[in-house]
This record gives C-alpha cells, sequence and structure tokens, in this order.
C-alpha cells in the first residue's frame, strides 16, 4: 500500500498516529455522517470544508485539498494581494495563481457536534501540496514557538478568561444585508436580555439561565474545561473562564468555544458577539484576559513560584515578564488586532493604556497573581480583545517572553499607579500597532519577514477602508462613540 501524504512527509506527532484508530471508530459507532475540516484564518474566523465520512477517512492519510484564498482575503471577503500575477502579490512564487493547499486533519481535536446531528469537526493544519508547512498558518506559528520554549523544558501554561455579549435576534427587524466584497453587509438587529448595570446580580442572570445551561452542556460534551460564567457590567455582558491547559490547547478550544457560543447562541434566537465594544449606547468594551504561566515539562510543577515572599515571582518567570513589557507596543496588534479594540485602552478603565505591571491590580498591562507555594502563581495580560486570534496572541506571548529569558532581562519596577506611571504607552490605534510590529526586530526573526509583511498589508487594507469610511461619515455615527463601520465589519464577524 502506498504511504499517504501525511505518512509521506511525517506531519504527525506519536500522538496523534496515535489517536486515528479512535477516531475512525467513533465516526462509525456515533453515526457521522458528515464532518467539518476547519482551519483559523489569519483573523482567528474559523473557517471549514463539510464532507462526508468516507472522504474524511481517506483525508486521515491524504489529506484534503482547498484553495488558498481564505488567506488572501480581509474580513469583508474583499481580496487584499493580487493573487492571479506572478508572485501573488506577495514576490512568492508558491502564491502564484491563488494555488491548492492541503489540510491535514489533527485527530486529537476530534469532536461531534452536539448541536448538529451526526456531524463531526476536527481542526486542521495547512500546507502546501509538497508538504512545506504553509507560511501563514497562525495554528504552525504557535506551534514553533511552542518548540522553542520545549527545548528550555518549559510549557507556556494559559488560562482563558473571556468577556462576550449576548443579546436576542430581533425578529421583527431582520434585516439580510449580504454586502460585498470590500463592505460587509449591515449589521444584524438585535434586543438585550438583561437590564444590566448591575455587576453579578443573581436576578439578571436567572434571566439568561436556560440559555447558559445549555451552553454550559455544550461546553462538557466538547471537553472545554469550563470554571465559570458571570454576567459582568453591561447589559448581557458575559465572562467565561476556563482552567488552565497548554498553550496549543488552550487557542484550539478558543476557536472551538467561540464558533460553539456563536452557533448554538444563533440557533435558540441569541446572538453572541465577540467584538470589543458594539455600537450599542451604553454598552462598554470587552477584554480577553491571558493568564499564563510556565511549567516544567517533565514533572508540571508551576516555574514561575518564587522561594521567599520578598519575590513575586521566581527568577525565570520575571525574565519572562520583563520581556513582555519590552516588546508590549510590537506585540499588542496580535492581542488587539481591530481598529474597533482600541477603544479599551483608556485611563481608569479596568484596561491598559502602557505597558506596566504590579501585583493583583487590575489597571496594570501585567497582573502578577500568586506566590511562594501557590501553584497557579501566573501572570495575567490583560491587554486582548475578544476577537483575537488565539494563535498569534499567544505565540507573542512566548516570543516576548523568551526573549526576556534568553536576555536574563529584569522588569522595571512595579507600578501602583498605572495609569500615571513613566511607562512606554501602548498604541492608541491600529495603524501606530502595525507600525510598531513592522519595526520590531524581534517579531521578524521570529515569525519572518514573510509573514509579518503579509500580516501588515492584510490588516492594512481593513485600516484603509476604515479611513475610507470615515473620511465622508462620522466616527461615532453608529453610537456609543463607534462608528457604523466598525458595528458591520466586526459585529457578526467575531
Amino acid at each position: 500500500m502506498a504511504e499517504g501524504f501525511i505518512e509521506k512527509h511525517g506531519l504527525w506527532t506519536d500522538g496523534q498516529a496515535a489517536a486515528v484508530d479512535e477516531v475512525r471508530r467513533r465516526v462509525e459507532a456515533e453515526g457521522v455522517k458528515l464532518v467539518r475540516m476547519v482551519w483559523a484564518d489569519t483573523h482567528g474566523h474559523a473557517r471549514a470544508k463539510l464532507v462526508s465520512v468516507p472522504v474524511f477517512l481517506t483525508a486521515l492519510t491524504d489529506g484534503y485539498t482547498i484553495n488558498v484564498a481564505t488567506f488572501t482575503l480581509d474580513a469583508s471577503g474583499g481580496r487584499v494581494f493580487s493573487s492571479f500575477v506572478r508572485g501573488g502579490g506577495m514576490d512568492l512564487d508558491e502564491m502564484t495563481g491563488s494555488p491548492n493547499l492541503t489540510i491535514v486533519p489533527d485527530p486529537t481535536t476530534f469532536r461531534i457536534l452536539p448541536w448538529a446531528q451526526d456531524v463531526g469537526w476536527v481542526l486542521c493544519d495547512e500546507y502546501f501540496t509538497d508538504g512545506k508547512p504553509f507560511h501563514f498558518s497562525g495554528r504552525q506559528i504557535l506551534r514553533k514557538q511552542a518548540g522553542r520554549l520545549a527545548r528550555k523544558n518549559l510549557n507556556l501554561i494559559v488560562g482563558l478568561e473571556v468577556e462576550w455579549y449576548l443579546r436576542r435576534v430581533d425578529e421583527d427587524y431582520i434585516e439580510y444585508n449580504t454586502g460585498m466584497p470590500g463592505k460587509r453587509g449591515r449589521a444584524i438587529e438585535t434586543l438585550p436580555v438583561e437590564p444590566g448595570y448591575s455587576y453579578h446580580s443573581e436576578t439578571n442572570m436567572d434571566l439568561m439561565q436556560p440559555l447558559l445551561s445549555e451552553l454550559a452542556e455544550v461546553y462538557e460534551e466538547l471537553g472545554l474545561p469550563l470554571r465559570s460564567i458571570e454576567n459582568e457590567y453591561a447589559p448581557g455582558q458575559l465572562e467565561c473562564t476556563f482552567a488552565a491547559q497548554p498553550a496549543q490547547q488552550a487557542a484550539d478550544n478558543y476557536v472551538l468555544f467561540r464558533t460553539a457560543t456563536r452557533q448554538v447562541c444563533r440557533r435558540l434566537g441569541y446572538f453572541a458577539s465577540f467584538m470589543c465594544k458594539p455600537a450599542i449606547e451604553g454598552y462598554f468594551t470587552s477584554g480577553w484576559h491571558l493568564h499564563q504561566s510556565l511549567a516544567d515539562r517533565a514533572t508540571g510543577v508551576n516555574k514561575c513560584m518564587p522561594e521567599t515572599e520578598a519575590d513575586r515571582l521566581s527568577p525565570t518567570a520575571n525574565a519572562h515578564l520583563a520581556g513582555l513589557l519590552n516588546h508590549a507596543q510590537a506585540a499588542t496588534v496580535f492581542s488587539t488586532p481591530t481598529v474597533n479594540g482600541y477603544q479599551r485602552f483608556k485611563p481608569n478603565s479596568l484596561a491598559p493604556d502602557r505597558a506596566t505591571w504590579s501585583y493583583d491590580h487590575r489597571g496594570a498591562m501585567l497582573r502578577v497573581l500568586g506566590g511562594v507555594g501557590d501553584p497557579a502563581t501566573r501572570v495575567e495580560n490583560r491587554i486582548g480583545e475578544p476577537a483575537a486570534n488565539p494563535y498569534l496572541f499567544m505565540a507573542s506571548q512566548i516570543v516576548a517572553g523568551l526573549d526576556g529569558m534568553e536576555k536574563n532581562a529584569k522588569p522595571w519596577p512595579a507600578d501602583d499607579e498605572p495609569y500615571e506611571a513613566d511607562c512606554p504607552l501602548l498604541p492608541t490605534n491600529l495603524g501606530d500597532a502595525l507600525e510598531a510590529l513592522g519595526n520590531s526586530t524581534l517579531f521578524r526573526e521570529q515569525f519572518g519577514n514573510i509573514y509579518i509583511d503579509y500580516f501588515i498589508a492584510l490588516k492594512q487594507a481593513e485600516l484603509a477602508r476604515y479611513t475610507a469610511y470615515i473620511a465622508d461619515n462620522n466616527a461615532d455615527d453608529g453610537g456609543n462613540g463607534v462608528s457604523q463601520w466598525e458595528q458591520d465589519e466586526y459585529f457578526d464577524f467575531f
């Protein structure tokens, strides 16, 4: 029997290869009829091919062919790169003509979707047809950076803390506006699900309880390690927290969490959005706080714990912290990749506006928690928005933190007044964030010039569409200090 694409190019780990038989067994035993083969695009948005079971079983040997197009279009479906000229508009011969890629399923991510009858779901990695890794795969970028950390016998362990908005679909005012490439359709009309502005109100939460119970059951069936669902401040603003896991697994789970939440809510007449700040009066920004620690790969012991009460972190974790501070400006666009996300960076807003750290202080960018003997000792990076691509966000933390470790860097003193501290200010808009990334020698070395130039070009196209809109319209014409362009662009896409 001829070897397949996966075996020929050695694309699976021993753990992935060992999981294949169990996937095949489940497909047959549980009556799966169709499988969604999923990959995350540069925005972190889940893309999929729906295939029959025989095709999926063949893909477990040979992979499956897709078009590269989802990586050359912006979030509106507009073409950013000239795919049909030599070099594909990127000066890369392998990108000429919008070529095929081969996606390879990761058997360890296989699920059966609780809300879609007899439908399986699996995450895939993207390769060129000659078996070379695809330049622009965020999942592979994270894997590469996690591998660098592994060579130091360390894992990045990540706990997810994500805010998002729950609304009810306004059935009386549904307007299907399909838009066009380069211009998204009008955002769907929605209604509040609870009064809001009563932080952690049990009564307000109970108004959402039937749906929240449904979501919790779905998360459990999917193996997502839910810890809590909390009622935040604005109407329908919720926060989900998940148990800490190795970065690759946490990023995979974030993709599944976001897409499952949106799909289950929509089927039940609700609407979930991971847009940072909707154009709905009185609505606050939502954040994504990334809790991170370093663990010994062999023993799992938390390597962030200090040895004395006088220290907040171990020397290794201090160096990691210093790296996050030193490269905060360049890394910002990976944690806050949308025009809308920069609504968060305001003084006294529970979100940072500069690269600061402190112990258990929610105004700092980096909030240190734990201490001597506490296995949950960690750094909470409060910079992110929920629309971020999890692979790029987490990879950026490894890149910055490892640079700190390799240089034995020391963090500057903790800041008890983080909004007054004499520390580097974070970018205040997407354009400045892209410029900071483009000027970063470290990220060009670690992500590669090809990726950095590609990412900047893709996001510049998004920014240019926003700038063109604002030239002819009001920057807050959507309401709540948010433009209608932002509402249309992000409310439904994320």
